[in-house]
Order: C-alpha cells, then structure tokens, then sequence
C-alpha cells in the first residue's frame, strides 16, 4: 500500500454514471453524476451509446479525483448495470453500434426457440439462470447477426465493465469478473469457466469474450491516453446487486440484502458451495475475492415494487409526490381489507409468471385513497417475504437478518412491516449508497486500503434497526391474504 486511503467508484448505472469517493478514515465522500441518453428504436427496444457513457466515466471520475488528489488514490473499483452488451473493434476501440441494454426484450423468440429445442437445463445447471431476454447471451448474438460484425480476432465482446476497463487501460485489459459473467447465459458457475456449448448452441464466438478475473483483484491500470489519470490500479468489479450485497457487509451465509428501488433485488449468501437449481430463484455468483472459493447468492428479482408508487401518483393521481406515500398510509390503522398485487408487468420470483396481472382485492365502499397507499406499500413487504420464503426452503441456509437501501428504504413504515413479516430484524446503513460502496471496498481490499472483511464488516455503520413484533397472528394471517390475492392475478393475460 503507497499511504493512499481512497477508493475512486464508478458506478456505470442504466440512467447515467456516477464516481465517488470512499475513504478508509470515514470522511465525507466526494460524488460526481453525469445523465446519458436512453435510447427507445422500437416498442421493447433500449440501447445506449457506449462512448457517451465513457465520456460520462471520464468527466465524473477527473472531478472527484481533482477534489481528492490523485496522490490520495489508491485504486478505481467498477460497478455497472448488468447484463447490457457492448461489441467494439479491438484496434480501433470503436463500439460496432450502440450497447443493447439489460431491459431490452427483442431477443424473446430466441430465447423460446432455444427452450424448445431443450437448452434450458443446460441453461438453468451450469449457469443458474432461466433463458430469458434479460441476460447477456442472446443479445451478443442478436447483435452480430444484426449489424454483419465480422467474427474475427478484432472483435471484442463484453458488458459495460469490460468496455470501462478497456478504456481505462487503453486497450491492453479486455477482461470481466465472475459477478458479470454469471449474468451473460453463457459462463459456467460450477466450473468457473466460459462455457463452449452455450456459447456455441446461442451463437457467441468464445474467442471474443473477456477474460474472467476475480472481483477483488488488480485488472490493470489507468493510462494518460484514456483521459483520466495515469497510474491508478483498477483492482475491484462486480455487477450492481452483487455490489450492493458487498457493499452491506453481508459477508456471512445468511445474511441478506434488498434494494427497494424501481422493482427490487433480493440477494441472499449462500457460501461457498453452489446450491442446487431452486425454482423460481437464480443462483448467481456473489464475489472472488481471489482466494479459489467464490461466494454464491440466491437471487430473486421482484418487478415492481417502487414503480407502484410511481403509478399511484402518474396513473391514478393518489398523491403528487412519491414521497407523500408514507404519511398518506399513516392515516389508517390498517389496509381496511384492500390487497395490491402489483404484478403490471407479471410477476418476478418466485412466481416468474410474465401472464400475471396487476389485481386489487378487497375494495369496499369504505375503502380511501389511504387505504390503496398503504396496501401498495405493504406489497413491497409481501413480494420480499415470498422471495426470502422460497429462497430458505429451497437453499436451507437459515436467514440470519435483511440489509435495505433503495429509495423506498427511508420509510420506517415500510421497515417495520417488514421485520414483521419476516419475523427477522431488518436493518438500514447510514451510507446507502451502498452500490459504490461495495465495488470500492473490492478495489481497497485488493490494494490494502483494508486489511480485511472483518475489518468492512466493523466499518458498516447502522442507521436504523426494526425488530419484529412477537405476536405473528395478525402478520401471518396478512401474508394469507396476501396469497390469497396472489393466486387472483396469476396467469391472468391471454
């Protein structure tokens, strides 16, 4: 270690890019956050252009070093939107076409035909994921087959962090770690290994894909032809939700975390074994710290969970702020027998039914505009108790407590009706930012910044801590009805 004690995030997300500080003294970080263009060609379609988020790399991470001063960074930790794809020539580090995007539907068909030609066991043993649109693997194809990019040695394929570290280093590091390349469909998580027959059965040239180093470890470092300051090791990545788990200092089996945001992610850390296939959950790699035994988690995505409370203020003009929701609920004791089952857009785990529908129950003439807020929160906690329920059972990990941020995590409400229904404490960090905390922290860990995880684990500072009630009879005959719900809206469109 040189003496220097900050880590330098980028936090590469789906709307824009942000790099931030994180020091080892605990002082106030420096942030800095650029939008980019999100790009719409078609109903179903979203692309991004990945030299813009480059650009956006580059001008946020010169301004929080000039803040801090490069001879007090250490390292540059990564942290991005997963699943996107990005394809370039080698020896121009030109992309061939804008990044097609995580949310971006338009390899649908693929996915069926392959699921009917029998590929998902494959699929869901060697890699813990379903055949979906969502990940990585049909998107690099679509992409060749769509824009005629030759395969050849100069083709180079990878996420956004292997496009971030390929700039960084000026072209010398085409590289990825286990957290991303779980993500693509095409790596297998047993063997830490790309894997030759999925990639061949979906198209993907093996050749161009990045090498997968561990998440904690030096990737390489920054040179002055990148346009950031030269001489910085780039020494952490992972995923977003994979940070965000680091980030929360969830470094024990059975610990747990969940972001509250737009929908919700789940993550449960499950050891050092890779669990069996669990139904309706995906089995994901949380981190390598470079020591020869990955860490693996549960993951379970729940669709909308904030997006709700966007609906109740756009859709149907309940409030006009998000943030009106919470005292708006506080108003009744109760949700006077109304359910919300936000499944707008299907539902996620454990269910993974994309024929669900949006249903509310138990509407009486006395039901308020209150009644709706507090059902549409109290849906948050629901659809997470479903997720850790089915992760539990399935898993036999014992779960230990739940770790929150995302946006919706400042209300209490929504806290303490979920240590209800969990009949676990559910606890909140000061820093919630916990994104960029974890990829810094992987970054500090490999150059020395911090000592170890015990040592991360003393820094995670708690802001708020909600036990549960210990009289279950009412939490658990909600839940009941919750279900009860649940069942209304399955397989609901034709």
């Amino acid at each position: 270690m040189t003496g220097a004690t900050c880590v330098i995030a980028i936090d590469a997300g789906t709307t824009g890019v942000r790099a931030r500080s994180v020091h080892s003294d605990g002082r106030t970080p420096e942030s800095e956050y650029q939008e980019f263009t999100q790009y719409f060609p078609e109903p179903g379609l979203v692309e991004h252009d990945a030299e813009e988020i480059w650009a956006a790399v580059v001008s946020t991470v010169n301004a929080v070093v000039s803040r801090v001063g490069r001879d007090n960074v250490a390292a540059i930790g990564i942290t991005n939107q997963r699943e996107t794809v990005v394809a370039w020539s080698r020896s121009t580090g030109k992309p061939h076409g804008r990044a097609i995007v995580w949310q971006d539907r338009r390899t649908a068909q693929e996915c069926a035909q392959l699921e009917r030609d029998g590929l998902l066991p494959m699929v869901r043993e060697r890699t813990g994921l379903v055949l979906d649109p969502y990940f990585s693997g049909t998107k690099f194809a679509r992409m060749l087959r769509d824009r005629s990019i030759p395969v050849n040695h100069d083709l180079a394929l990878g996420t956004v962090d292997s496009w971030i570290i390929w700039k960084l280093t000026n072209g010398t590091v085409h590289a990825t770690d286990p957290t991303n390349a779980s993500r693509t469909m095409l790596y297998n998580i047993r063997e830490h290994r790309w894997d030759s027959d999925l990639c061949d059965a979906i198209g993907v040239p093996i050749d161009a894909l990045p090498a997968v180093r561990p998440s904690s470890g030096r990737f390489g470092v920054t040179v002055a032809e990148s346009g950031v300051a030269e001489g910085i090791p780039i020494s952490g990545v992972a995923g977003d939700q994979q940070a965000a788990l680091f980030g929360q200092a969830c470094f024990e089996p059975g610990m747990a975390k969940n972001t509250y945001g737009t929908g919700s992610f789940v993550l449960l850390n499950v050891g050092g074994d890779c669990p069996p296939v669990t139904e309706g959950m995906l089995t994901t790699i949380a981190w390598d710290l470079g020591d020869g035994a990955p860490t693996y988690a549960l993951e379970g995505s729940i669709f909308v969970t904030g997006a709700a409370i966007q609906w109740l203020r756009d859709g149907l003009g309940i409030i006009s702020s998000a943030p009106e929701i919470g005292p708006l609920a506080a108003t009744v004791d109760d949700n006077g027998g109304v359910v919300i089952v936000p499944a707008f857009t299907g539902l996620g785990s454990p269910w993974w039914d994309p024929h669900a529908r949006g249903t509310i129950c138990g509407l009486t003439r006395g039901s308020t505009a209150a009644h709706i807020a507090r059902a549409t929160i109290e849906s948050m906690a629901f659809q997470t108790r479903d997720v850790i329920d089915a992760m539990t059972a399935a898993s036999g990990v014992e779960f230990n407590d739940l770790r929150v941020d995302g946006g919706a995590s400042v209300m209490d409400f929504l806290l303490q009706f979920q240590a209800d229904q969990l009949g676990s404490t559910v606890r909140r960090p000061v820093d919630h930012e916990t994104t960029a905390l974890g990829a810094a922290r992987l970054a500090g860990l490999a150059e020395g910044v911090w000592g170890s995880l015990e040592e991360l684990s003393n820094d995670w500072q708690l802001e708020a801590e909600f036990s549960p009630e210990p009289d279950r009879t009412m939490t658990d005959l909600a839940y009941q009805q919750w279900r009860r719900a649940v069942k209304r809206s399955l397989d609901w469109a034709e």
